[in-house]
């Protein structure tokens, strides 16, 4: 692991993907986190997320989410398990939780019910819609903000049904957003030592996410809507292109890179077509810039234009998961790395590495825990 956030201790409540992914960000940048895990209830629920097991109370679905960190199996609903829980408080420098809106309270995960143990400690809470309105004890989804945010609107073939994103990146994006918040209340603690609650919904993050098509939609721009071949809405080409073999994905993002392609291409022909002389030019006659980008491309494989084109127009194949992992460039930057696991094919379970390098170099893993595995390491002070 690296160690940027030595010395900075995170209880996790929480289950499932967002929030074990943003704490899981933290434990990679060194923090130690410990997920405080309920044994009655089998402890995070995404140990028994399917279809690949490791072992009982295990999955790989699991161990995507909570790599690095520790488990305490304390039922903090019990007297004997809150003092328990108090006591890890009063080490640690934050609380996380991805619970309903409407839990942390009920559960006493809030700093108004903390404060008393350590004023300092930070009281992160990452729920679906917020805990202050009246979503509050909603339930909520990845795939539910991105219906309601907008993005299966703008996601996929026009004439296709509305369709979501093939990656839960709402979860992603909100546990991140919950990581950037947390640390940021851990440093203005440490300075005034008081601590505070953060907040952040999978909604609100969602709708934030718009970015400047949801600007121009508020101020009486065009609606975007979905474009063909995932087309960009305002700049062309920059979309996916058939090649000879399959798929690629060009973006000529700037007048630079679309003379490039065509000089690279042996089509100047179109660079000289007014139809395609400048960006709203390109935009304008999008379908016949799409049928003439694939007339060219479709002279050659996708690695051919990946050869000719790589480094100097903005172009990359577009490939299934597995091929997409297996990409030599994969192995050649590090992102992938075996983790020991005693339950896994030959004691090794293949995981993806951090994506933050710090002087050169990225955090090396471990994998996540069992369920109370460090429980006894933890006395009554609370300190290994």
């Amino acid at each position: 692991m690296l160690n940027l956030l030595e010395g900075v201790r995170i209880l996790a409540v929480e289950q499932y993907g967002a929030g074990p992914y943003g704490s899981m960000l933290l434990a990679e940048l060194g923090a130690e986190v410990i997920k405080i895990e309920s044994p009655a209830m089998g402890g995070d629920v995404s140990r028994s997320v399917g279809p690949y097991y490791l072992g009982d109370g295990d999955s790989q679905f699991y161990q995507t989410f909570s790599r690095n960190k520790k488990s305490v199996a304390v039922e903090i609903k019990t007297d004997s398990g809150r003092v328990t829980f108090e006591t890890l408080v009063s080490t640690a420098d934050a609380v996380v939780n991805n619970l309903r809106g409407d839990q942390p309270e009920k559960l006493g995960l809030t700093y108004a019910d903390l404060k008393s143990v350590k004023p300092s400690i930070v009281c992160a809470h990452l729920s679906a819609y917020g805990r202050q309105n009246e979503r509050a004890a909603w339930p909520g989804y990845d795939y539910l903000m991105q219906a309601e945010a907008g993005f299966m609107s703008v996601t996929g073939e026009p004439d296709a049904p509305p369709t979501r994103f093939g990656l839960s990146m709402v979860d992603f994006m909100s546990g991140a957003q919950m990581a950037l918040g947390c640390v940021a209340a851990i440093l203005k603690a440490r300075e005034t030592g008081i601590g505070c609650d953060i907040d952040v919904s999978l909604f609100d993050v969602a709708l934030h996410q718009t970015s400047y098509p949801g600007v121009w939609a508020m101020n009486g721009g065009e609606v975007v809507g979905r474009l063909p071949r995932g087309a960009h809405p305002s700049i062309a080409p920059s979309q996916t292109v058939r090649t000879r073999d399959g798929w690629g994905l060009l973006m000529c993002q700037t007048p630079k890179f679309w003379d490039a392609f065509c000089e690279l291409a042996g089509a100047r022909d179109l660079a000289a077509d007014e139809r395609f002389a400048t960006i709203p030019a390109r935009r304008k006659n999008l379908a016949a810039l799409t049928d003439e980008i694939d007339r060219i491309c479709s002279r050659r494989t996708t690695q051919e234009w990946l050869e000719l084109l790589g480094g100097k127009v903005p172009f990359a194949p577009v490939l299934d998961l597995k091929a997409a992992l297996d990409n030599p460039y994969v192995a050649a930057i590090g992102m992938r790395e075996a983790v020991a696991h005693p339950d896994a094919h030959e004691g090794r379970l293949d995981m993806l590495r951090a994506p933050i390098i710090v002087n050169g170099k990225r955090s090396t893993g471990r994998r996540a825990p069992k369920l109370g595995e460090h429980t006894d390491q933890f006395n009554g002070s609370g300190k290994p």
